[in-house]
């Protein structure tokens, strides 16, 4: 009996001895046949390798004649993703394409075409610094936006097979900035940054020499020998074992040491984890040394030792081990001095935690082992989540206000977040309060997600699903007032930090933006400190914006948080703010690109100039009692010049009013 992959070789055969035998008049409609057979067997991983190896002999047949592929020596890297995320027939082309250059890049001899083994492998390496969310299978909102499931599984499918096939060899530069910005914004999912390393580790050879080779043998070091000690030792019980053998002082260097990468970097390690588990067992002192505590750190140790020392034996192990970098920003953070905190962290370690609840927080583990319980992987997560609130990001799903939720819980209300997680944990369901109703999640309908995408820490895994249900039962309750929901669901969904009154510049009624101007005057007002009086801001602000392509044209709505307005180091008045969506940097087009780092952000924090961020967004919410009395102050070039980007962009897919408001 053939299998369905030899059935759909014997089928893409025939569609090709069809094209091969095809008169000129009849050519057109072989290929397109040919490839629907290309769309079917892209989809797994032996059907790729099947197409490589037909690759050569179907471009010499014509395959690629009369489209944008026939000159391999016009192709251009940046515009694959725009052809593969087109979907087909271009998306299509553009995989059999890459596999074509492939099988040149590794031609013994020049086949007679225009394009040389070099020149492919250049052409390929441009291609995988254009798509690294491809190779690293991490989409951008824009990609998540305009890709279906099945288009998304082929070009992870294409460059999964592309890396393997050829490596990253020369894009190392790109490797290493790539590995340290996603550092920079300290993720409590750390998957991505880890499977660069071990990508980097395990296909390139590196030259310390070099420096792009030593940024990253930086990385590989730090997360598979960061110490002399664990080289020696790669296996982390054998490291256990070594650790006895030490003396105080040896101790003292080795857990310094060991701590040092991961306090640069965000990257724990199971090393980190043998020392931890070591130190509470014979020498718990050195535990803030092990930890790099700095002085609030110590401080917070010698008051609540007994507690951390129980936490380290219950959560951390060689195989849980990233939480302890959590564990060391929340002793920084002195949040277990906070009495509701230590009291929700004490309960949560004794919960019974749901069959339903449980499946979900291992299926977000990425290889779940048997010594580690659902409850240890919770617990381990709430340290990261409540040590990180600036690096929890959505995964694949559409759920920003939930994941911009749990992060302002995090930062403003530790101890009602942990209460949250153990109500979810225990029951598998929530209630939250909607103007006098009490909505209880099991009993809605779905929400924005028809099934969640697990690349998330536990606690999203936990409370997203019944948060993303209340949050569109809250949206559906407030639509058809004439005005944007979130003016009464962001209070209702977030807590009383939200300020109540609420500006948006887009009509729902008419489907249009009213009062641009008056809407970036009152913005300017309200939040920029040269027109505001000075003041800052002080929880953070949910804001909707306007997400854009690399081109400036609209995409769809977006959910951030505003968290401070200030003057980097150059003077530039920046607006940092919070993008849940897994990557704070972004190419909206018109030179508006967030940055993550070198211009005073914080680790988890994206910034513009002010004017820029500006530009972007569409709604956000104000002190309605003392905004007012800067709307005076606005210059007028400056909200000229937030208009005129607004309007050269995502502004073209709209109509514009220029009917005043009353703000």
């Amino acid at each position: 009996m053939t299998t369905t992959l030899e059935r759909g070789y014997d089928n893409f055969d025939e569609s090709f001895e069809e094209f091969k035998s095809a008169s000129e008049l009849t050519k057109k409609e072989k290929a397109q046949k040919l490839i629907s057979q290309v769309d079917i067997l892209s989809k797994t991983r032996e059907g790729l390798k099947y197409l490589y190896n037909k690759s050569l002999e179907m471009e010499a047949e014509g395959f690629f004649g009369d489209t944008a592929w026939n000159d391999p020596e016009k192709l251009a890297p940046a515009l694959v993703k725009g052809t593969l995320t087109a979907g087909s027939p271009g998306a299509s082309y553009e995989i059999m394409s890459e596999l074509r250059m492939l099988a040149h890049s590794k031609a013994d001899v020049h086949n007679g075409t225009k394009i040389s083994r070099k020149d492919a492998e250049a052409y390929l390496e441009e291609v995988l610094v254009h798509n690294l969310e491809f190779a690293f299978q991490d989409l951008t909102e824009e990609t998540r936006t305009v890709m279906n499931p099945q288009e998304v599984k082929r070009a992870f499918n294409l460059f999964s097979f592309l890396v393997a096939e050829t490596g990253l060899h020369g894009i190392k530069d790109k490797l290493a900035e790539e590995i340290q910005l996603i550092c920079e914004q300290r993720p409590v999912v750390t998957r991505k940054a880890r499977e660069i390393i071990h990508m980097v580790n395990s296909k390139m050879e590196l030259d310390p020499e070099n420096e792009a080779d030593k940024r990253l043998l930086y990385y590989v070091h730090a997360v598979n020998s960061p110490t002399e000690l664990a080289k020696q030792n790669p296996d982390p019980e054998a490291y256990a074992e070594a650790l006895k053998k030490l003396d105080s002082r040896e101790l003292l260097e080795e857990a310094e040491t060991l701590a040092a990468p991961m306090r640069a970097t965000g990257l724990a390690t199971p090393f980190i984890a043998s020392m931890l588990l070591h130190l509470a067992a014979v020498k718990p002192d050195l535990i803030p040394k092990a930890l790099l505590l700095n002085k609030r750190g110590q401080a917070e140790w010698s008051k609540h030792e007994e507690l951390i020392i129980k936490l380290i034996g219950e959560v951390v192990s060689i195989d849980s081990f990233q939480c302890i970098y959590g564990l060391a920003r929340v002793l920084e953070k002195s949040l277990l001095s906070r009495n509701a905190v230590k009291a929700s962290l004490n309960n949560l370690r004794m919960i019974s935690i749901n069959p339903q609840v449980e499946k979900r927080i291992l299926k977000c583990q990425t290889k779940p082992r048997k010594t580690v319980t659902a409850k240890q992987y919770l617990i381990a997560a709430t340290l990261r989540v409540l040590g990180q609130p600036l690096g929890i990001g959505q995964g694949n799903n559409s759920t920003c206000q939930s994941a911009r939720g749990i992060s302002m819980w995090s930062q403003h209300s530790p101890a009602k977040l942990i209460n949250m997680i153990i109500t979810v944990a225990a029951q598998n369901n929530l209630i939250l309060r909607f103007e006098n109703v009490d909505l209880e999640s099991n009993k809605l309908t779905k929400g924005l997600v028809d099934k969640l995408d697990y690349n998330l820490d536990a606690v999203s895994a936990v409370l997203v699903p019944h948060l993303d249900k209340i949050y569109n039962e809250m949206m559906r309750r407030a639509s058809g007032r004439g005005e944007d929901p979130h003016k009464w669901v962001n209070p209702a969904l977030y807590g009383h930090w939200i300020h109540i009154g609420f500006a948006s510049a887009y009509s729902y009624l008419t489907n249009a933006i009213q009062d641009f101007k008056g809407f970036v005057r009152l913005f300017y007002a309200a939040l920029h400190p040269e027109y505001n009086g000075g003041r800052e801001v002080v929880y953070p602000n949910p804001l909707g914006i306007f997400v854009t392509s690399r081109a400036g044209a609209m995409i769809g709505f977006h959910a951030v948080s505003l968290l401070h307005v200030g003057k980097d180091d150059d003077g530039v008045m920046r607006a940092y703010f919070l993008n849940p969506n897994n990557e704070g940097r972004q190419d909206w087009g018109q030179g508006i690109r967030p940055s993550v780092y070198g211009h005073g952000e914080k680790h988890g924090v994206s910034s513009l100039p002010f004017h820029q961020f500006a530009a972007r967004v569409y709604a956000f919410h104000f002190n309605s009692l003392e905004t007012k009395a800067h709307l005076d102050s606005v210059p007028e070039e400056e909200i000229e010049k937030v208009e005129k980007l607004a309007r050269e962009s995502w502004g073209k897919s709209y109509v514009w009013s220029e009917l005043k408001k009353q703000w």
